[in-house]
């Protein structure tokens, strides 16, 4: 479906009767469709086909190029959304680079209803016309659900016979693989099917095996699956139940004959089998049931039917089957804090009837808060009891049960929980000493806490408060979730707990005043600050004191210092003392400049270097202390020296490494390492190749007149702008679009592609570094097919007489694939038919379909067949007439090529051949003239000739048609004429005076020439005269209407033949260009020839070596004649008054350089060479044309209307007898003027 710019193109081209205004829009929507076709959007990748598990995340890829309309994912069917978050669909998201075009489907915790076909689109923008992408199939696998066993349970299983296990394994995708196992034995020759699963798409899989029974015993069976999503059970894993049987006995009397009975349980056929009582006359079956709980309501029914019975008779019970639940279940949780209320549920299965659900703490019953009964499987009911109850600390470590009892079993089933409650200790306390007895830091004292009483028993804890005096606390908590502690206070005399010294910068430089603070921690008295540097003692300035931590106080002090070298690794020591205590506290600051390794800032960052270089990497570190190593990182990983002998240290702090690759490019990661620290930096190496190059996509298909999009991607380093060239590699020169890098990439679009841009395209990528990369990417245009339609082709001759075979031929080119269809009379040929056999040929593009009919029968197979050429991008269509061998067609497009002073070129098209070689004829005149002349083209077959002879600034009428075997065509382009004037002679060099006196005839040679021609005429008068009397007499004597009797020889025939077709046998070639032949004729008629001769011209003609043999009669003139379209007698001319001297020629003479005499010959008068009648030459009868009727049926034309000429009076049409005398006496009058 073309977009509805271009339907509207093709509508203009197609609809002429538009009107202007129609024409002024359709115009301009043109040109807006042009404009957009400059931004079209295509896909740079679409989704394709995934399969995951359920459960999984998938990820469907659409990336779009040039995106510029809005893009939404389609899901069977139904859009998704624009949006990237796609509201709706919590689980659905679009992810992915939004600049690049990138539109990826993300699908979470994939589910079977994700199982589905989607595609992605790209809607309709201003600047583009819409695009889907294929379509993607999301395949989820699924694995099967819980199996279960089908079994026979209508009767026992007796030792030695067969029976059979049906395992099932339920809605898995794909189907699941089952094996049977028997007491760990693997079971063979099980046979399994699958069948519609719960839901859609989703498989049972049922596998069924027959073995026979060992001796009696239990046994048991597995089930083992496997699928691609997953795998349920494996071997030892046991599936066990055991059942209870009920006996059910039915008797029947009576009845003559003794009645059939069956069993069946819910409508379904569960027993067929009786016993009959011969004596009794009775009918008795034995139901065997294996009791289950899904038994339970069951309706059994006995039915008994003879053959005299109207209806069955049956009698039913219903079953009431009392069962116990399948489990009881205790919920909830039991453990809580004391006071706390416990919620707890006891959950009793489907039982029949509903169980009582009793609640017991210890020996105490207690009262449930409320029971819910529900219906439950097997006709069952569900029993639901809730219990509220809030705990004490004396119910910890007490049983807790839940009692379900059975009415109708007298069975009890129990479940039983351990209660367990937490509460707090009840009394916590510390030993120690008083808070008034001064203690010195350092004496050890000793405090116990004591916890009483809790459960689980208390954790003990110590904390220590030091505002405004310290306290120490101990905390006694447990899971019940309060604390109970107590607390103690001790007056203690310390000395500064810590001493710290700060700078007031981190790094110290020579020259540099570096000052100091020491603060003093928290102390008990107040402590007095003092300095020293080795042994110089500093008084520093003392800073106010304040309270601190502990009941002490702090104090500091600063000191002011000049830094030097000498001053480097020296202590600077700050002592805290009191009188009250026997020692202080002290600590130093260290004045050396202690650094982690430093990179200089002459580092090198980035080093480049060209590919099979040599790369080194100079690394510029220092660091106090200098003891430094490095680790050399590439990539994340290690270098190891000596691993690769390329890569080299001539010292610690330089990398070499010898003939660098593109691998070793990267950053390059260094970790220096001292005591202090470490310190790392990165050197980028970067290594400089040559372009390696490759297409993303080749070869590329597009449709004629969309947008081609060739992308080629280069491996290089640097990517630099403009690096990136295109060129065609064609013959002929195309427009190459436009050109577009995007970072690594080149992008060449094409505009409106034509058949002109189909081939291969180089992309060259050039940064600099060495050898430019190149890649040839091809693009292949698609386009409808196309069908030759020359003349050629639209016609096939054949004979019609049930012994030839025609080929029909059709050539069509088109991308993809071109197909053919073919009709005859607009009905579909039937191949089978063994007349008709069809082959195609592809050669590259071009795809040739040829029908060969064998035995052609005129009635049967002439007629038009039709050629349908076609491919997904459109049709064309060719009708070929199959008609029988006949006259030429006329040319067509005859035209002028070039025009000189002295030579026409021209061409033309050649039209059908009528089944037969042809040759075309070119007739032409000048204007000033009536006459015609001639000129067979040579070669035959050739569809440009070049006319030459004629003369300067002189006015041609030229006209061409075609001849075959058995007749000729009509003029091209219905009898047109094709008028050209030759141009001026060029201008000649040096004196002509000379040569004009040389040229005019002296006096007496005009005269001898006048006399000459004078009785040349005469002879020509008598000629005429005495030849018409004969060929009259002759006429008479030659039967009726002047036609050949049906006995005259092939002799005969053949010399009349040679009267109406030219024939060249002069083995003598001059002129390898044309072959000539100077016809000279009075108007219309080509038929009747005249040959003339030139025995001193130069070599531009070939001489004819057959006897001329021209027709007698001269026709009457073309105002006066119409022959008969159905005839072809050619009508004597009686009145011999008509033939009149013809004038002289009003040519000019011929220029000197076209003159080939010598110049003694140019005043030299010769008659012509040629003889106008030889003696021996006798008249003979022109027999008339044979009719339609009596040609051989091979012969005969296409089947036509009776109002249209047969092609025999068509190839005869305006043939009169030519007119001898004129002619001759025209002939003389050329000769005389050329020599």
């Amino acid at each position: 479906m073309l977009p509805s710019f271009r339907r509207n193109r093709y509508r203009v081209c197609m609809n002429m009767d538009v009107s202007p205004l129609q024409s002024v829009l359709l115009i301009g929507q043109l040109f807006l469709w042009t404009c957009d076709t400059r931004a079209q959007q295509v896909f740079r990748s679409e989704p394709r086909n995934l399969t995951v598990r359920m459960g999984t995340t998938a990820v469907l890829r659409c990336e779009v190029l040039r995106a510029s309309g809005t893009v939404q994912w389609v899901k069977d069917g139904l859009l998704l959304g624009p949006e990237r978050s796609l509201p709706g669909f919590p689980r659905y998201s679009m992810i992915g680079n939004l600049r690049r075009g990138q539109y990826n489907l993300q699908i979470e915790d994939v589910q079977l209803d994700d199982d589905a076909i989607y595609n992605c689109q790209a809607g309709r923008s201003e600047n583009s016309e819409p695009i889907i992408s294929n379509l993607a199939w999301l395949n989820v696998l699924i694995p099967p659900s819980e199996p279960y066993f089908e079994m026979d349970t209508l009767q026992y299983w007796v030792a030695g016979r067969k029976y059979s296990v049906v395992c099932v394994a339920p809605d898995a995708k794909p189907e699941a693989e089952i094996t049977l196992y028997k007491d760990g034995v693997e079971l063979t020759g099980a046979e399994s099917f699958t069948m519609s699963g719960s839901k859609d798409k989703l498989l049972n899989t049922r596998a069924q095996v027959t073995f026979t029974v060992p001796d009696a015993g239990y046994n048991d069976y597995e089930c083992v699956l496997s699928t691609s999503a997953s795998s349920y059970f494996g071997p030892g894993e046991t599936r066990s139940q055991s059942w209870t049987i009920l006996a059910l006995e039915c008797v029947c009397q009576s009845g003559n004959p003794r009645a059939n009975l069956q069993w069946t349980k819910d409508g379904e056929v569960v027993l067929t089998t009786w016993e009959e009582d011969a004596v009794s006359h009775v009918s008795k079956s034995v139901l065997h049931l294996k009791i289950r709980p899904a038994d339970n309501h069951a309706v059994l029914s006995c039915e008994s039917v003879n053959l005299v019975s109207v209806a069955p008779q049956s009698t039913s019970r219903t079953l009431t089957v009392i069962f116990d639940p399948a489990k009881v279940n205790l919920v909830g949780s039991f453990v809580a804090i004391e006071n706390d209320e416990l919620n707890l549920n006891c959950f009793a299965a489907s039982s029949n009837p509903p169980v009582d659900i009793r609640w017991w703490l210890g020996n105490r019953e207690l009262n449930s808060t409320a029971v819910t009964l529900e219906a439950g499987e097997n006709g069952g009911m569900t029993t639901l009891s809730n219990l509220t109850y809030r705990v004490s600390k004396q119910d910890n470590g007490m049983k807790l049960s839940c009692v379900a009892f059975n009415r109708g079993t007298k069975v009890s089933k129990t479940q039983n929980a351990e209660i367990t409650v937490y509460y707090p200790p009840q009394k916590v306390w510390i030993e120690g000493p008083s808070e008034d007895i001064p203690l010195l830091a350092g004496t050890k004292v000793r405090l116990v806490c004591f916890s009483v009483g809790g459960n689980p028993p208390g954790n003990l804890h110590w904390f220590k408060n030091g505002r405004p005096v310290p306290m120490y606390h101990c905390n006694a908590t447990n899971e019940a979730e309060k604390m109970v502690s107590a607390q103690i206070r001790l007056h203690v005399l310390f000395s500064a707990i810590a001493m710290k010294i700060t700078a007031n910068a981190d790094q110290f430089y020579r020259g540099q005043t570096v000052t100091l603070e020491c603060n003093s921690g928290s102390s008990n008295p107040k402590s007095n600050i003092s300095w020293s540097l080795g042994t110089q003692r500093f008084q520093g300035v003392d800073q106010p004191h304040r309270k601190a931590e502990y009941g002490g106080f702090s104090v500091s002090s600063l000191l002011s210092l000049n830094v030097s070298s000498q001053l480097h690794n020296q202590r600077v020591i700050c002592q805290s003392h009191s009188a009250e205590l026997p020692e202080g506290a002290k600590t130093f600051f260290k004045l050396n400049v202690l650094y982690p390794p430093e990179f200089s800032l002459d580092q090198p960052t980035q080093i480049q270097v060209v590919e099979d270089d040599m790369a080194v990497i100079p690394l510029l570190v220092s660091a106090n202390p200098e003891e430094v190593s490095c680790v050399w990182q590439h990539r994340r990983k290690n270098l190891v020296k000596e691993r690769d002998v390329r890569f080299q240290w001539p010292n610690e702090f330089t990398l070499e490494i010898e003939n660098v690759t593109r691998k070793e490019a990267g950053s390059y990661k260094i970790e220096c390492t001292n005591e202090e620290g470490v310190s790392s930096t990165t050197i980028l190496l970067d290594v400089l190749y040559a372009p390696s190059v490759k297409a993303e996509k080749d070869p590329v298909y597009v449709n004629l007149g969309a947008t081609a999009d060739l992308i080629c991607v280069a491996d290089a380093n640097p990517i630099i702008s403009d690096m990136f060239s295109w060129k065609w590699l064609g013959e002929e020169e195309v427009e190459m679009g436009e050109e577009i890098q995007q970072d690594e990439s080149s992008l060449l679009t094409i505009h409106g592609v034509t058949r002109a841009h189909a081939g291969f395209y180089q992309c060259t990528a050039n940064n600099g570094v060495a050898t430019p990369g190149s890649t040839d990417v091809q693009l292949v245009v698609q386009f409808k097919p196309v069908i030759q339609k020359g003349p050629q082709w639209r016609k096939v001759a054949s004979r019609g007489d049930g012994t030839a075979i025609a080929e029909l031929a059709c050539r069509a080119e088109g991308i993809p694939n071109v197909d053919f269809i073919w009709e005859k009379k607009q009905m579909l040929m039937d191949f089978q038919n063994p007349r008709y056999e069809e082959k195609t040929v592809r050669e590259g593009s071009f795809y040739t379909s040829t029908i060969q009919v064998v035995n052609v029968s005129a009635l049967l197979d002439y007629a038009v067949f039709t050629c349908t050429a076609r491919n997904p991008l459109g049709d064309d269509k060719l009708d070929i007439q199959l008609v029988s061998t006949n006259h030429p067609d006329p040319p067509s497009s005859f035209g002028l090529v070039s025009v000189l002073y002295d030579s026409v070129t021209l061409e033309w098209i050649p039209g059908f051949d009528g089944g037969l070689p042809q040759k075309f004829r070119v007739r032409y005149n000048w204007d000033k003239s009536g006459r015609f002349l001639y000129m067979d083209v040579f070669p035959p077959g050739e569809a440009t000739f070049t006319v030459t002879g004629l003369l300067p600034n002189t006015t041609y009428n030229f006209s061409i048609n075609a001849i075959n075997a058995i007749g000729e065509s009509d003029y091209a382009d219905n009898n047109a004429v094709l008028t050209i004037t030759t141009m001026d002679l060029p201008e000649m060099s040096g004196p002509t005076e000379e040569v004009h006196s040389s040229d005019v005839m002296p006096t007496y040679l005009a005269v001898v020439f006048t006399v000459v021609f004078g009785v040349l005429l005469l002879l020509n008068s008598l000629g005429c005269f005495f030849g018409l009397k004969w060929r009259k007499n002759q006429g008479h004597k030659g039967g009726v209407e002047g036609t050949v009797p049906n006995g005259a020889t092939k002799e005969e025939e053949g010399s009349i033949q040679s009267t109406v077709s030219n024939k060249y046998e002069s083995r003598e070639k001059i002129n390898k260009a044309a072959q000539r032949t100077l016809l000279i004729d009075s108007g219309s008629e080509t038929d009747s020839n005249l040959y003339e001769k030139y025995a001193t011209e130069g070599p531009h003609y070939y001489y004819p070596t057959v006897d001329y043999r021209p027709p007698v009669s001269p026709p009457l003139p073309e105002e006066v004649h119409r022959p008969d379209r159905h005839s072809h007698e050619y009508e004597e001319v009686k009145d011999l008054a008509m033939y009149q001297d013809v004038p002289s020629s009003p040519l000019p003479p011929l220029p000197p350089f076209l003159d080939h005499r010598l110049p003694h010959q140019r005043n030299e008068w010769k008659p012509s060479a040629f003889p106008l009648l030889a003696p021996e030459q006798k008249a003979v009868n022109v027999r008339q044309a044979p009719k339609y009727s009596e040609l051989p049926f091979e012969l005969r034309g296409e089947l036509k209307s009776p109002d249209e000429p047969t092609p025999a009076a068509a190839a005869q049409r305006g043939r009169p007898a030519q007119r001898l005398c004129h002619e001759a006496e025209w002939v003389s009058q050329q000769v005389w003027m050329r020599k």
